[in-house]
């Protein structure tokens, strides 16, 4: 518990509005969108600004007390829950657009700005912020940028990590800091590099630079629907493979089509389809047709059942809308679920499917895939009712489960929703004891008294040593 003084020197910082310490108000901060891993905090405060910031890390540097930022709460590891309780720096007042400056394709925000503003903000002048991830009408950048979120576009158009150029941060010791900068190839390291991803682990962003783009001149939407699950990813390698890089490509299986029509209703996916993809060239309009012709045929030879083309704006936004609301309509299908994001190869897709449907029969579990194709970001969910006794310890057995066949075929385990509490035991199926120890080197450097989201990322110590014999049989 945090002491009335220090509660009031928080007030004294941002107001007495500013900051929540009653239990009711608490648990609407008890997680994010991943709802397994929940711990509440002792209080909950709302800056304003970067100085307030610091001054509110500085108090928590002083007194021992743990503090995490969060944005919108909207991340599904697990990585804005008050793990050791302590102080939530909330930063959704800090939502201001600084600068649009499309002239030098720069935009300056608050790390409390949601993704879709970027682009609201420029799209005047025929500009974009291309990170698309399905929470983006709701998603912060400083989240989207703790994560390295991607989204559908990201096969051809990049991560956040492409678009961010500048970074303020707020350190574990109060201290503000610049990285980067609206120029290219500063000198020295990148420390730009190394707090996108870092899951608000090494300080808190609360200010980014970030790079537009040109929206391109046209796009093709294709619904390709198939009969068999292993079809629909052979496509996927084909075009990738024929050096045709679309804007998206995107799969549904037949879990994932039911939840969206019971859903959106109107989403226009046929329901007896066991997998289809959306697959979105884009570029300039005299280029699109003959590419759009080469996916289609390299859609029929692999037994593409029906093929259809958006015949307007409002056809390509509906299916794109049935599209990013896939997670959310899974409550059609189940009380609760998981979302997974590993990311593979993309020439494994039709084996990592299989395993998961084996993993899915092997616990009596249903699991629906709706990904990412392009760039192998798969995000399996797995249904369960928590309610059951055992349920949530199976759900979560599977997916670390396919997490594991994941790492084996050379994946890796999160491609943009990030490790938080969820996957960090996963972190040995793909880094060594070493290679974890420097990470956690690089953290303490960072963070001594580790007190700025304390333990994420790492895996805990009963991981550990478990995975101790296990090494010393190898």
């Amino acid at each position: 518990m945090i002491d009335a003084a220090v509660l009031d020197e928080l007030k004294g910082i941002v107001g007495a509005d500013g900051v929540l310490f009653r239990p009711e108000d608490m648990l609407v901060y008890e997680c994010d969108g991943q709802t397994v891993f929940k711990h509440t905090p002792d209080a909950v405060v709302f800056p304003r600004s970067v100085e307030q910031v610091s001054k509110i890390v500085k108090l928590c540097a002083r007194e021992k007390v743990p503090f995490v930022a969060r944005g919108s709460g909207t991340g599904l590891s697990g990585g804005p829950v008050a793990a050791r309780g302590g102080v939530t720096i909330c930063l959704s007042r800090m939502n201001k657009i600084i600068d649009a400056d499309v002239r030098n394709q720069v935009v300056v925000v608050e790390a409390g700005v949601i993704n879709t503003w970027v682009t609201d903000a420029v799209s005047g002048e025929g500009y974009y912020f291309a990170p698309d991830p399905s929470s983006q009408p709701v998603s912060t950048i400083g989240g989207n940028i703790g994560h390295n979120s991607g989204g559908a576009h990201c096969l051809k158009y990049g991560v956040i990590a492409n678009h961010v150029l500048g970074l303020e941060v707020v350190l574990p010791s109060g201290e503000i800091i610049q990285t980067g900068g609206e120029a290219q190839d500063l000198p020295g390291y990148d420390l730009t590099g190394l707090i996108v991803g870092s899951e608000g682990t090494l300080g808190i962003v609360t200010k980014a630079i970030l790079r537009v783009i040109k929206r391109p001149q046209a796009a093709k939407t294709i619904m390709a629907i198939f009969e068999s699950v292993a079809d629909a990813s052979n496509v996927v390698s084909e075009i990738i493979a024929n050096g045709i890089i679309p804007g998206a490509v995107e799969f549904m299986d037949n879990l994932a089509i039911e939840a969206v029509e019971s859903s959106v209703h109107a989403a226009g996916f046929p329901q007896d389809a066991p997998a289809l993809l959306l697959i979105e060239p884009d570029g300039l309009s005299e280029s699109l047709d003959p590419l759009a012709d080469r996916i289609v045929k390299i859609c029929r030879e692999n037994r593409a059942r029906e093929i259809r083309l958006a015949q307007s704006k409002q056809e390509r936004l509906k299916w794109w809308n049935g599209r990013k609301q896939a997670f959310g309509a899974m409550g059609r299908l189940s009380p609760n679920y998981l979302v997974l994001d590993g990311t593979i190869p993309r020439s494994q897709l039709p084996r990592i499917l299989a395993l998961i449907g084996e993993i899915g029969r092997k616990y009596s579990i249903r699991i629906a895939n709706v990904f990412h194709a392009g760039d192998g970001n798969l995000h399996p969910l797995v249904l369960y009712d928590a309610r059951k006794p055992g349920e949530t310890e199976k759900a979560m057995q599977a997916a670390m489960e396919v997490l594991r066949a994941v790492a084996e075929i050379g994946g890796t385990i999160t491609g943009e929703h990030g490790v938080g509490l969820e996957k960090r035991d996963a972190m040995h199926y793909i880094f060594t004891p070493s290679d974890i120890s420097v990470m956690k080197g690089l953290k303490a450097t960072f963070d001594p008294d580790e007190l700025c989201n304390p333990d994420k990322i790492f895996p805990s110590e009963k991981a550990a040593k478990q995975l101790s014999p296990m090494l010393a049989e190898a």
